[in-house]
């Protein structure tokens, strides 16, 4: 596996790993929301363990499904820096519940969160992508799923601008 995948799916792991620790967060600081942010969190875990999985088989020629993660490093790594700085504001000064869930669904609509998406979404082109997909299968549409509950929930929402 050449250097830059590596390090991109290293990124990619850690942008989902990020992504459950905040969701967590609001886990334990939403009482009335706890089921919704820990199922959310499991799953990010579970996008990051996949990705763990797939750099572990990944053959030298180091080919992953096609188009599963963004290419562009610099993004994944902003992001990730903004992700963890956000965790350390919001443990020390927590967010409304309003703008937690918007966070959420803001963060859903992110590089990274936004091409696992569109990969999950396109139909398949090869075995590795059809089973990927399966195991994936529950694991999608975080940010329609936010934004349902929100609204369910009588929580006020805004489209990302």
């Amino acid at each position: 596996m050449n250097t830059s995948l590596s390090e991109l799916l290293d990124l990619s792991i850690a942008h989902e790993i990020n992504i459950s620790r905040l969701y967590t967060l609001f886990h334990e600081l939403f009482e009335e929301d706890e089921e919704f942010w820990w199922q959310l969190s499991i799953e990010e875990r579970n996008h990051a363990a996949l990705l763990r999985n797939e750099k572990n088989i990944q053959k030298p020629s180091g080919l992953l499904p096609e188009n599963l993660l963004t290419s562009d490093l610099k993004a994944l790594q902003s992001s990730n820096a903004e992700l963890e700085t956000l965790i350390a504001e919001y443990k020390t000064n927590p967010p409304s519940r309003q703008d937690a869930f918007q966070t959420a669904y803001d963060l859903e609509q992110s590089v990274g969160e936004i091409h696992y998406q569109e990969f999950m979404n396109r139909k398949s082109c090869s075995l590795s992508d059809e089973l990927f997909k399966q195991l994936n299968l529950e694991d999608k549409d975080h940010a329609d799923r936010i934004q349902s509950y929100m609204l369910e929930h009588g929580i006020p929402f805004r489209e990302k601008d």
